[in-house]
C-alpha cells in the first residue's frame, strides 16, 4: 500500500506550482505603490524554500550549464517580444535619439569600464575580464519592467520609459559580438589563428545585418498573417495570443539556424509586428500572454537564483569583487549612461533616471552559460559568482529605488502616477 504519511514529490511539486503562479498573478498588484519589486520577493522566496531542510536540490548554475542557458535564453526571448509589441512610437532614427545614444554610447562605454575593472582590479585574465564587460553591459529586458512603457495603447511611453526599454530591447542583441569577441580571443590563444577579421566580418557585419533582415522578414509575414489577409483566416480573428509566441519562437530559430544573433531579431520581428497595424486590439492579446509567460518563467528562475544565493553562489568571491560589484551598479552605468545623454534635450531628472537604472540580471546570466558553454575558463565560478552578486545588487537597490523614483518623476511631469495611463493632473 502507498505510505499516505508522505506525499509524493510530484505531488508536492504541482502544489508548489499552483503557490507560485498565485503568486506571480497576485504580487505586481499588491507591490504596486509600495518600495519593493516582484524580483525582491522571488529571490527572497527562493532564499527561503531552499534554507528547508529537506530541500536537497542545489541549483548552482555551475552544475546545470546546458539547462542555465537553454532556461534563461527562452526568459529573455519572450521578454524582447513583449517589449517590442508595448512600443507605441513609430520607429524612426530622429525620434529614436535617446536609444542610439544608450545603445552607441553607454553600452561601449560600460564595457570598456568593466572590463578594465576585471583586469585591472579584479586580475582576472583579460579574456575573461573582456566577458565579464560583454555580460554585464546590457539592460536587462526581463527585470526591468518595472522602468518600462505601458501596454500598447496605453499612453505610458514618456521618454524614460522609451529610452529604457528600447535599449533593453536592442542591447541583448547588440551585445552579443563582444561577447563572441571574448570567446573568439579565448578560442584563438590556443591554436594562433588570427581572429579580428572573422569577428569583424562574421560577429559584427553578417551575424547584426541578417538578424536585422530575417527579424523584419518575419514581422511582416506575420504582420501580413495577422491582420491583413482576408478577415475570415486573419490570425487577429482568433483574439489568441499565442500568435506572438509562435512569432517569437520562429523568428529566434530561423536566425538561429543561420547562425545569426536570433535575441535582436525577435525585437524587431516585435516591432515590425506592432507596425503592421499600429491601432488594432489584438495587440493586447498579444501583449497579456507574452506578459504573462515572462512573469511565471521569471519567477520560476528567480526562485532558483535565490536557491543559488543560500547554497554558495557566492562563496567564491573576494571582498575586492565586491568592491568592484559596487562600482558596476552605482559608478559605471550611471557614468556611462549620463556621458551617453549629454547635450541630450531632456530634463535633468529625466537623464538621472535613464542613467541609474541599466538593470542588470537574466541577460547576464544567459551571456556567462552561453560563453562559458563555448569556452570552459579556470575562473568560471568566480566569474558566476561576480555577474550574481551585480544582479543581486541590482534588484535590490533598483528594486527599492524604482517605484518612488519614477512616481517622482511622474508627478514632477505633470502626470498622476496613480491614474492609468499616467494621464495629466
Amino acid at each position: 500500500m502507498p505510505d499516505l504519511t508522505r506525499p509524493e514529490p510530484y505531488i508536492l511539486w504541482l502544489t508548489g506550482a499552483g503557490v507560485l503562479i498565485a503568486l506571480a498573478v497576485w504580487l505586481p498588484l499588491a507591490l504596486r505603490r509600495l518600495p519593493l519589486s516582484f524580483p525582491i520577493i522571488c529571490i527572497g522566496l527562493g532564499a527561503a524554500i531552499f534554507s528547508i531542510p529537506g530541500v536537497d536540490l542545489v541549483p548552482l548554475p555551475i552544475r546545470y550549464p546546458a539547462i542555465t542557458e537553454r532556461f534563461t535564453e527562452f526568459v529573455v526571448i519572450i521578454a524582447l517580444m513583449g517589449a517590442g509589441l508595448k512600443i507605441d512610437r513609430v520607429f524612426n532614427w530622429r525620434r529614436w535619439n535617446v536609444t542610439w545614444r544608450l545603445i552607441g554610447i553607454a553600452m561601449p562605454l560600460s564595457i570598456a569600464a568593466i572590463t578594465a575593472i576585471g583586469g585591472l582590479l579584479l586580475g582576472l585574465p583579460w579574456v575573461s575580464a573582456l566577458l565579464l564587460g560583454a555580460a554585464l553591459a546590457p539592460t536587462d529586458p526581463v527585470l526591468a519592467s518595472d522602468v518600462q512603457v505601458g501596454p500598447p495603447k496605453s499612453g505610458e511611453e514618456d521618454e524614460v520609459r522609451f529610452g529604457l526599454t528600447s535599449e533593453a530591447g536592442l542591447n541583448d542583441g547588440l551585445a552579443f559580438p563582444f561577447v563572441n569577441l571574448a570567446i573568439g580571443i579565448g578560442l584563438a590563444a590556443g591554436t594562433g589563428k588570427p581572429w579580428f577579421a572573422d569577428w569583424i566580418l562574421h560577429d559584427v557585419l553578417w551575424e547584426i545585418g541578417i538578424a536585422i533582415a530575417a527579424g523584419w522578414i518575419i514581422g511582416k509575414l506575420f504582420g501580413w498573417l495577422t491582420f491583413h489577409v482576408p478577415t475570415e483566416s486573419s490570425l487577429a480573428r482568433t483574439g489568441d495570443g499565442l500568435t506572438a509566441i509562435a512569432a517569437t519562437f520562429v523568428s529566434y530559430g530561423l536566425t538561429e539556424v543561420a547562425n545569426c544573433y536570433g535575441f535582436l531579431a525577435v525585437f524587431v520581428t516585435a516591432l515590425t509586428l506592432r507596425h503592421a497595424h499600429r491601432d488594432h486590439d489584438f495587440h493586447h492579446d498579444m501583449h497579456d500572454i507574452t506578459e504573462q509567460i515572462e512573469r511565471l518563467a521569471m519567477m520560476v528562475l528567480l526562485v532558483l537564483m535565490g536557491g543559488a544565493l543560500m547554497t554558495g553562489l557566492l562563496s567564491p568571491l573576494e571582498w575586492v569583487d565586491v568592491v568592484a560589484a559596487g562600482a558596476i551598479i552605482l559608478l559605471v552605468r550611471p557614468v556611462a549612461g549620463w556621458t551617453a545623454l549629454w547635450r541630450f534635450h531632456g530634463d535633468r531628472s529625466e537623464k538621472l533616471v535613464l542613467a541609474f537604472f541599466g538593470i542588470r540580471g537574466v541577460g547576464s546570466f544567459y551571456y556567462l552559460a552561453y560563453a562559458l558553454n563555448h569556452l570552459p575558463l579556470a575562473e568560471g565560478e568566480r566569474l558566476w559568482a561576480i555577474v550574481g552578486l551585480v544582479a543581486l545588487f541590482s534588484v535590490l537597490l533598483h528594486g527599492l529605488t524604482v517605484t518612488p523614483a519614477m512616481r517622482a518623476l511622474d508627478r514632477g511631469q505633470g502626470r498622476d502616477p496613480d491614474a492609468a495611463g499616467g494621464s495629466k493632473v
